[in-house]
């Protein structure tokens, strides 16, 4: 794990996330036994697998000094107002071009209406994603995007975290039922690198703030259940041409106004 931190943390992500999720989608396919309640508790690992795996491979690395290192950030709430103000009004307004662009195409809506309980869904949605989202921002953000830019440019290493981070997910599109699984894979996939860059300017641009990052995933999660009749096509659109703006303006070498962040 010393040599390779990066890879390492990768192969455990995956693996415990994925532990969580197969079975799942085997019982759900009928394959004995995985389709017994039980395997369900197996879906807490999706949710705090990046951030086991990147505090196993710290730990592993730096002991506990380290663990407290990765941690720290998520309470790095003095970044300026306006970076506070973006995590939280950016979601929607992302979110509503995705949905003017729909209209403009007359692209059918991927994400439905939520029905009559939007309060309901509204809090179930923000409580998973505070504890699913805030574990996948540990490890994605505050453990392999640094460690990648230590030694590569802010647009390589977002292209490498991008692409996996979309790549973790895809148990979700096999997955019977589940909302993901209506989703065009391809135009999906890369919406989500190109939403990567989003994450990379708000990280770096805040000199590492997890909080600030997390709180961004956290509302566009929440945010797409109360703004329904977006097509994932048209957000993909939507977050191209809002990375390729932010690679131009801030430049592909830090996507940021100061030097990016790298890990020590």
């Amino acid at each position: 794990m010393k040599k390779q931190p990066v890879l390492w943390f990768y192969i455990l992500a995956f693996a415990l996330s994925w532990l969580g999720w197969l079975p799942m989608v085997a019982g759900l396919r009928g394959v004995a036994p995985f389709g017994h309640p039980r395997f369900q508790v197996l879906l807490l690992l999706p949710a705090v697998g990046p951030a086991l795996a990147a505090a196993v491979v710290t730990a592993a690395n730096d002991g506990k000094t380290g663990v407290d290192r990765l941690l720290r950030p998520l309470g790095q709430w003095r970044v300026g107002a306006i970076w506070l103000m973006l995590a939280v009004i950016a979601p929607a307004l992302l979110l509503l071009a995705g949905r003017i662009v729909t209209r403009a195409l007359g692209l059918a809506a991927t994400v439905a209406s939520p029905g009559s309980n939007i309060a309901g869904m509204v809090m179930a949605t923000l409580v998973m994603s505070l504890f699913a989202n805030t574990g996948e921002e540990v490890g994605w953000r505050g453990f392999a995007l640094p460690r990648l830019q230590k030694n590569h440019s802010a647009l390589l290493a977002t292209g490498v975290v991008g692409v996996l981070w979309g790549l973790w997910h895809l148990p979700l599109f096999f997955w019977q039922g589940h909302p993901m699984a209506a989703y065009p894979f391809g135009s999906w996939f890369i919406g989500t690198v190109a939403l990567a860059f989003i994450y990379t300017w708000l990280y770096n641009g805040t000199r590492g703030s997890l909080l600030v990052v997390t709180l961004f995933h956290v509302l566009t999660n929440t945010f797409g259940v109360l703004i329904p009749g977006v097509s994932v096509t048209a957000l993909t659109i939507v977050y191209v041409v809002v990375a390729l703006g932010l690679v131009a303006v801030f430049g592909q070498e830090n996507l940021a106004r100061h030097e990016r962040v790298r890990a020590g």
